[in-house]
């Protein structure tokens, strides 16, 4: 049903007014469903997106939430379409790239904790485990960062040997290994423990250091290094 004249107006003023808002302030002081709403104007021009918002929230809990749901579960609220929840999957994708790039342009990583808000943009509300090795240069610069395991994480599918092919080919000096546990966990299994002795030992017979390994999910995370592990 088409909004009447006077319907049209009063959204168009809103968008207006939610405009000038983030102008002045940022998102400073606007509720999830706000800042959402803002976004989706870009996406959805035509129509009041606020109803849109708000069921996008009570659906997948909070605007972070959103952000992580995949495009198929997006598209299955009402109002959204294809277009709307493509570009909602933008703009989680855009945020870690521009994260990874500021990470890329320090002069070095100065503890594991620079590298949380990359990874968690990169693999929060993923559904299955993700290893990934990051690597680095003699002056802990990221050179290579690298999905390396989708799924089961441990050693009979993580092969050291092609995690140590790849720091080669990187020409690295040292690796942070990443994962996810999407259960919310953050405790290493004793297969995540083993592991990373063993890829530590595989590092250590070509000269290479490993840094850390990080565990990350909805709840925290948990360094081996920080958690004496390594």
């Amino acid at each position: 049903m088409e909004p009447k004249p006077g319907d049209k107006a009063h959204y168009l003023k809103h968008r207006k007014r939610l405009r000038e808002r983030f102008r002045e302030t940022g998102f400073e002081g606007f509720k999830d469903y706000e800042a959402l709403e803002l976004i989706l104007t870009y996406a959805i021009p035509r129509k009041d997106v606020k109803p849109i918002a708000k069921e996008l929230i009570r659906g997948f809990g909070d605007f972070q939430g959103v952000l992580d749901a995949p495009f198929d579960d997006l598209v299955k609220t009402g109002g959204v379409g294809e277009n709307a929840a493509t570009f909602l999957n933008l703009l989680k994708s855009s945020a870690g790239l521009y994260l990874k790039q500021v990470l890329k342009r320090k002069k070095g990583i100065s503890g594991t904790r620079d590298l949380l808000d990359y990874c968690r943009v990169e693999m929060r509300g993923l559904k299955d485990e993700q290893f990934r090795a990051i690597f680095l240069n003699s002056q802990n610069e990221i050179i290579g960062d690298e999905v390396i395991q989708e799924g089961t994480v441990d050693q009979s599918v993580v092969y050291p040997r092609k995690v140590m092919e790849r720091a080669l080919y990187y020409k690295a000096t040292a690796m942070i290994f990443v994962h996810n546990h999407p259960s919310g966990s953050i405790k290493p299994s004793k297969e995540d423990i083993a592991l990373t002795e063993t890829l530590r030992q595989a590092a250590g017979s070509l000269q290479l250091r490993v840094y850390d390994h990080l565990i990350i999910s909805k709840n925290g995370y948990f360094s081996f290094l920080e958690g004496g592990l390594l």
